[in-house]
C-alpha cells in the first residue's frame, strides 16, 4: 500500500487542522526561539549555536548534549510539512537558513555534525554505540529530503546525497567499511527516504544492511569498545543488540531506539519479499501492543533507563511513556500499515496519537511533557526518588529536546497518514478520520477527489463525498475501529445491508462509483468503561474511562483532591459535553461515581467496610490534562461494582 501525502491532502476546519494552525503560529516559532535560547526561564538548547559555528568555520567548544543538530533537524523536517501545503514567509525564511547552515557545516566528504565540526579532536565514527553520529545523520537526511520535496530545493537534496555517499563509503559490508549498525536506531528510516527521492539502491541496501547486521556475532559494539579501550560494562538488550533482529522475541531496551528499529525495519520490509522479517516485526508488535502498551498508546515503563522492562509491568504513577516513544509507536503503526492492511495498526496509531503523543504538548503550544505518566499525585513526585521524572506542569524546553521538535513533526505529517492506495491502485483506504480533502489516482476512475466531513474524534459521524474523473469499479476501505462496536454504513443515503464486508478491520465498498456519489459512517460514541489485563497487577480492581478513541482523565480541578478515594460504577447516564475553556473547546464527560470515606475516627486501617458518598465527577481528555491549575490527576479509578450500593 502506498499513502497519499504531500500536496494530495489539505485539511480542512476541525480537529487536526486546528492544531496545524497552532502548529504553524504557535509550536514551531516558540520552537526555533528555544533552539536559539531565547526562552526565558528555558534551559539553553545551544543547537544553533553550534551549527552557526560549524558553519560559520571559526571554531568554538561543542555545548550541549552530543546529539543536538538532531533538533534542529527534527524542526526543518516539521516545518517542511507546514511548507508542502500552505505558504508561511517566516517558516520558510528559517528553514532555508537551515539548510544554508548544513550545507556550509558539512564536511568535503559529505560529513554532517557540528559537534565533531567543533571538537577535532574528537575522532569520528569511533564508538558508534554512544556518540549518536548515525541518529543524527538520519534526522539532517530526513528533513533535508523533506525540505527538498516541499520546495524544490536542489541544494537540500545536494547535501543529503552527500551525507548518504559519504555513510555508504563508511559503514557495509565490504573493504574497509565499519561492519557495524547505530547505537540509536533511526538512519534506517532516512535512508529509505533518501532511497524513494532519489532511486539510488546503495541506500537502501545500506539501510538492509544495518536492520540485518545489528546483533550478529562478534558483537560490533564489544569490538568497537575493545579497539578504543574502553573497559566499561554495556548491555546489549539496552541497545537492542542482543541478538539479530530475526530472533528476537520480546520488545526490550530503550523504547525509542526500539521504535525506530521495528519502524526502520519495516520500510525495508516493503520494499521486497521478505516473510520472515515480516512475521518477525507481527510478532514483536503483538508484544508491544498487546502486553507492554499503556492505555494511551504510551510505551517504555521504566524511567532509569527509559526502557521496556517485562509484559504486563504497567504501573500509572511510575509510567515513562516518554513522548517520543508514542510518535515512534505512530511512525511504525504506520509502517505495518504499509506491509498490509490491517485496521489493527491504524488503532494503534490512532490511540498513540491522540493520547500518548499528543498529552507531550500544552494547548497553547509552548510547553512540553518528556514523560507522561497516568496518576500524578504532586506531593509524592517531589518526595519520591522514584518518581522524580514525573513533571507537574510542561516545561518550555528541556535540555535533552529530543521531543518537542519529533511531536511537531509527527503533528505536521497528520495529513499524511490518512488515505492509502493500494498497490493494484483499485482500493482507496480511509485509515483515520479527519475533515480533508485528497486527490487520489485510481486506475479505474482516473483523478478521485475524495472530501471527507465530520467532526472527530468528538463524533463519530463521517461523510464522504466522491468525485472521480469518470465511473469506474473500484475499492472503498474504510477503517471499523476496534474501539467501535457497532458501525452503519450508507452509499447515497441507502444503508448497506448487514452484516458489512469486513476484512482486517475495514468495511469494503466495491461498486460502479460515479461523480458525485457519497458515503456516510456512523460509528456511537459511549461513555465506556475499560479494564485491563489480569496480570497487568497495577490495574487490578481499576478501570479507565474511553469515549472513541480518546482516553480520559480526571483532575483534581474538577474533582478535589485525592482522587484515590474515586470510584467509578455504571455510566451509562455520563454525558459528554464541550468545555470551550479547556484547550480550545475539548469535550469532556461528567457523571455520577462514588468518594470512598475515612473510616471513623480516621483509622489507617479498618475492619469494617468502607463507606462510599455518591458525587458528581468530570473527566477530561488525557491530551488535555495539565492545562489548568497543578494538581492530581488519574486514568484508572477503583472498580465501584464491587462496592454496591451505598450512600
Amino acid at each position: 500500500m502506498e499513502p497519499v501525502t504531500g500536496r494530495q491532502v489539505r485539511l480542512a476546519a476541525g480537529f487536526w487542522q486546528t492544531w496545524l494552525d497552532r502548529l504553524r503560529r504557535d509550536i514551531l516559532p516558540h520552537q526555533w526561539r528555544a533552539l536559539q535560547d531565547a526562552v526565558p526561564g528555558a534551559p539553553p538548547s545551544y543547537a544553533l549555536r553550534n551549527l552557526r559555528l560549524a558553519a560559520c568555520g571559526e571554531g568554538g567548544e561543542p555545548r550541549g548534549r552530543p546529539f543536538q543538530d538532531s533538533d534542529v533537524a527534527k524542526w526543518l523536517e516539521a516545518a517542511s510539512y507546514v511548507l508542502q501545503r500552505e505558504e508561511a514567509p517566516d517558516l520558510a525564511a528559517h528553514a532555508a537558513e537551515v539548510v544554508d547552515l548544513a550545507a556550509r557545516a558539512q564536511w568535503p566528504d559529505g560529513y554532517l555534525n557540528s559537534r565533531f565540526t567543533l571538537d577535532r579532536s574528537r575522532p569520528r565514527w569511533r564508538n558508534v554505540r554512544d556518540d549518536h553520529e548515525l541518529y543524527v545523520a538520519g534526522h539532517w537526511l530526513e528533513g533535508l529530503v523533506a525540505y527538498h520535496r516541499a520546495t524544490g530545493d536542489a541544494r537540500a537534496l545536494d547535501v543529503a546525497v552527500r551525507l548518504g555517499d559519504h555513510l555508504d563509503r563508511t559503514f557495509g559490508p565490504g573493504p574497509g567499511k565499519i561492519r557495524g549498525y547505530p547505537g540509536h536506531p533511526e538512519v534506517e528510516i532516512a535512508l529509505v527516504k533518501l532511497w524513494r527521492a532519489t532511486g539510488e539502491g546503495r541506500y537502501l541496501d545500506l539501510a538492509r544492511f544495518f536492520v540485518y547486521e545489528r546483533g550478529r556475532q562478534p558483537a560490533f559494539f564489544a569490538l568497537e569498545a575493545q579497539s578504543r579501550g574502553d573497559e566499561r560494562p554495556y548491555d546489549p538488550r539496552y541497545f537492542l543488540s542482543h541478538r539479530p533482529l530475526l530472533e528476537q522475541e520480546h520488545a526490550t531496551g530503550h523504547a525509542v531506539r526500539a521504535m525506530y528499529l521495528y519502524a526502520g525495519a519495516a520500510d525495508v520490509a516493503a520494499t521486497g519479499p521478505d516473510p520472515a522479517l515480516v512475521e518477525r516485526l507481527r510478532a514483536l508488535w503483538r508484544d508491544v501492543t498487546e502486553r507492554q502498551m499503556y492505555l494511551t498508546g504510551g510505551v517504555g515503563q521504566e524511567g532509569h533507563r527509559e526502557a521496556f522492562t517485562v509484559p504486563y509491568d504497567l504501573p500509572g504513577d511510575r509510567a515513562y511513556a516518554e513522548t517520543c516513544a508514542a510518535v515512534g509507536l505512530v511512525l511504525w503503526a504506520q509502517r505495518m500499515l504499509r506491509l498490509e492492511a490491517d485496521g489493527r495498526y491504524a488503532d494503534t496509531a490512532e490511540r498513540a496519537l491522540y493520547n500518548g503523543a499528543l498529552a507531550g504538548v500544552s494547548a497553547d503550544g509552548r510547553a512540553y511533557f518528556y514523560v507522561n505518566p497516568l496518576e500524578v499525585w504532586p506531593a509524592a513526585a517531589v518526595a519520591r526518588h522514584d518518581l522524580a521524572d514525573v513533571s507537574l506542569t510542561r516545561q518550555p524546553w528541556f535540555e535533552c529536546a529530543c521531543c518537542p521538535p519529533n511531536l511537531a513533526r509527527l503533528i505536521a505529517s497528520v495529513p499524511d497518514l490518512l488515505y492509502g492506495v493500494e498497490q493494484d491502485g483499485a482500493t482507496l483506504f480511509v485509515h483515520h478520520y479527519a475533515a480533508s480533502e485528497a486527490d487520489v489516482e485510481l486506475a479505474p476512475a482516473g483523478r478521485v477527489r475524495v472530501r471527507q466531513e465530520g467532526d472527530y474524534p468528538w463524533s463519530g459521524s463521517i461523510a464522504l463525498s466522491l468525485s472521480p474523473d469518470r465511473p469506474g469499479e473500484w475499492t472503498l476501505a474504510l477503517r471499523l475501529p476496534g474501539w467501535a462496536r457497532s458501525a452503519t454504513v450508507a452509499v447515497n443515503g441507502v444503508t448497506v445491508a448487514a452484516p458489512l464486508p469486513v476484512q482486517t478491520g475495514y468495511v469494503t465498498l466495491k461498486r460502479l462509483w460515479r461523480p458525485g456519489d457519497q458515503v456516510t459512517l456512523a460509528l456511537p460514541m459511549p461513555v465506556e468503561r475499560v479494564r485491563a489485563h489480569p496480570s497487568a497487577r497495577d490495574l487490578a480492581g481499576r478501570v479507565a474511562l474511553m469515549r472513541g478513541p480518546l482516553v480520559y482523565a480526571f483532575e483534581e480541578a474538577d474533582n478535589g483532591p485525592d482522587l484515590g478515594a474515586l470510584a467509578l460504577g455504571d455510566v451509562e447516564a455520563w454525558q459528554a459535553w464541550r468545555e470551550p475553556a479547556l484547550a480550545g473547546g475539548a469535550v469532556c464527560l461528567s457523571g455520577r461515581g462514588w468518594r470512598r470515606l475515612p473510616p471513623p475516627e480516621g483509622a489507617l486501617y479498618a475492619r469494617d467496610p468502607i463507606p462510599a458518598a455518591s458525587v458528581s465527577l468530570t473527566a477530561v481528555p488525557y491530551w488535555a490534562w495539565g492545562n489548568r491549575a497543578p494538581g492530581e490527576m488519574r486514568v484508572w479509578l477503583v472498580d465501584a461494582d464491587p462496592l454496591g450500593p451505598s450512600t
